[in-house]
């Protein structure tokens, strides 16, 4: 039989190992880690010979503390010193929370991002909220928001439902980037009974020319099941991995395939799907198992 002090020590012991679980998914992870994760491989339909360094960086949220515009400058010159050839944002700038102590607002996200580098350009999508904490666009149920002004001022294109044709080393590739698909709120007053998206798949589809390889940027990853053999590759943020992330298990992932599409590199039927974690938080500031993470795509490369 345990007796009374065995009892508390145990009691004793849970407790601190919960204050210290807690202590590092709310002050550690989400703060002070930072990895990168490598994908390296050759889609499908891909020229021969055609190299890309493509450098992704998801769901920034910036607000105080937790992602202040000094630890973006950081992600930035990390993320430069990556060397990559092209870099692509993937949305969600705006802080996606009230557990805040100050707001970012984008005349200063958008310099910071302003600053990144890339041999073939930089291009942007934009998110659910940065649809969402915009009240002018909201009424308008259009944009431009200020967070695609903001990237634009910044001359980072932002490819809402368009695409650019680029070359390297004389081989053409196509980024194209979709509107985002949760960007209008349900809201009475403005004759939304559901969640309303701004984006056009097929009609983006349409506006590529030739047979090049195309990479898809599209903020939430649910689209998926219906992107086409012709994209080499689609490249999403949106689920944070979860946010926490247990022996590659996320117990809440804001997608309705759950963790089909949680994280990381997924192939279905040949087709390749990459979901960052992202770097910010959303709804809660906690994150365990799920590090903030720059993603690096080598594609046109043999996984090592």
């Amino acid at each position: 039989m345990i007796s009374r002090r065995q009892f508390l020590k145990i009691m004793g012991g849970g407790f601190i190992a919960s204050a210290a679980l807690s202590t590092y998914a709310f002050a550690i992870e989400p703060l002070y880690r930072l990895r990168l994760t490598t994908y390296r491989f050759t889609p499908p339909n891909w020229t021969a010979g055609l190299k890309l360094r493509v450098a992704l960086i998801a769901d920034i949220h910036a607000c105080n503390p937790w992602m202040t515009i000094e630890r973006i400058e950081d992600i930035v010159a990390r993320t430069n010193d990556l060397k990559p050839d092209l870099t692509l944002l993937l949305g969600d700038y705006s802080a996606g929370m009230n557990l805040v102590t100050d707001y970012v607002h984008s005349r200063d996200w958008g310099p910071a991002l302003g600053k990144l580098k890339a041999s073939s350009g930089v291009y942007s999508v934009l998110g659910n909220h940065d649809w969402w904490e915009d009240k002018s666009a909201q009424r308008a149920g259009h944009g431009p928001t200020f967070g695609q002004l903001a990237l634009q001022g910044e001359g980072i294109p932002v490819l809402e439902n368009d695409v650019v044709r680029l070359m390297k080393d004389d081989k053409a590739f196509w980024i194209a980037g979709l509107g985002d698909q949760l960007a209008l709120l349900p809201h009475a007053k403005y004759g939304r009974r559901h969640w309303q998206g701004v984006d056009d798949l097929d009609g983006t589809l349409a506006k590529i020319t030739d047979m090049a390889p195309v990479l898809l940027m599209a903020h939430e990853p649910d689209i998926f099941p219906s992107i086409p053999d012709r994209v080499s590759v689609t490249m999403s943020g949106h689920t944070h991995g979860g946010q926490v992330r247990l022996f590659g298990y996320s117990p809440v992932v804001p997608s309705r395939y759950k963790n089909r599409y949680a994280y990381g590199h997924v192939v279905e039927n040949g087709r390749h799907l990459i979901v960052s974690g992202g770097l910010g938080c959303s709804i809660a500031p906690i994150r365990f198992g799920s590090p903030p993470e720059i993603v690096l795509l080598e594609l046109g490369e043999d996984a090592a």
